[in-house]
C-alpha cells in the first residue's frame, strides 16, 4: 500500500528501531544461553578417570567431562577414554544412561578451553601424545584441525559421530587408517 509519497510518521521509524533492538537482544540471548556449553566443573585433585583410573587434574590440557543434569560429572584424562566411556556406559558407569547426559566437553588443543565435544574436530595419528598415549586431539574448527595436521603430522580428522569402538582399539594399538 502506497502513502502517495508522503513521509512516514516519526513513530514508524521509532517502532522499527525498537523492533531491531528487540531482535538483536533476542539473538544475543539465544547465542549465549541456548547454544553455549554449560559451565563444566573442573576436576578436583582426587577425581580419577572412570576408564583408566588416572588422576585427571594432573592433565588440564586433556580434560574431557560428561555432565549430568543433577550436576554430577565424570572427568577423563583425554577424549579417547571419554569415548570409551560413552560407548560402554553399562561397564564404566552403571546406572547412567546416554539420554541423561546434559553435555559433553573436551579441552581444545590450541586454546586450552573446554568446547562442546559434539562440535569438535578430532585429529588422530599425530606426533602429539596424551596421558594415555595415542589420542584423539580435539580442535575447535576444521581450519584449526588442518593447521594441527600440518604442524603435527596427523593422519585423519574425524567428527564425534565417526568415533567408534574399532577406531578406539586402533588408537590403543597405534594404528591409524586413513
Amino acid at each position: 500500500m502506497s502513502n502517495g509519497g508522503a513521509a512516514l510518521p516519526p513513530l514508524a521509524f521509532a517502532g522499527f528501531a525498537m523492533l531491531r533492538r528487540f531482535l538483536f537482544l533476542v539473538c544475543l540471548f539465544l547465542s549465549t544461553s541456548v547454544w553455549a556449553l554449560p559451565p563444566l566443573p573442573a576436576p578436583a585433585a582426587t577425581d580419577t578417570c572412570p576408564v583408566c583410573g588416572m588422576f585427571v587434574a594432573k592433565y588440564p590440557e586433556w580434560v574431557a567431562t560428561v555432565l549430568y543434569p543433577d550436576g554430577h560429572a565424570h572427568h577423563f584424562d583425554g577424549a579417547k577414554d571419554m569415548f570409551k566411556y560413552l560407548h560402554d556406559l553399562e561397564r564404566w558407569a552403571p546406572g547412567h544412561r546416554a539420554e541423561d547426559i546434559l553435555t559433553i566437553g573436551v579441552t581444545e588443543y590450541y586454546g586450552v578451553q573446554r568446547i562442546d565435544a559434539r562440535e569438535a574436530f578430532y585429529v588422530i595419528g599425530s606426533d602429539t601424545l596424551g596421558p594415555m598415549g595415542h589420542e584423539l586431539v580435539p580442535l575447535a574448527s576444521e581450519a584449526e584441525a588442518q593447521e594441527f595436521v600440518a604442524d603435527h603430522g596427523g593422519v585423519r580428522v574425524v567428527r564425534f559421530d565417526e568415533v567408534d569402538e574399532a577406531l578406539l582399539k586402533a588408537l590403543d594399538a597405534g594404528e591409524f587408517a586413513r
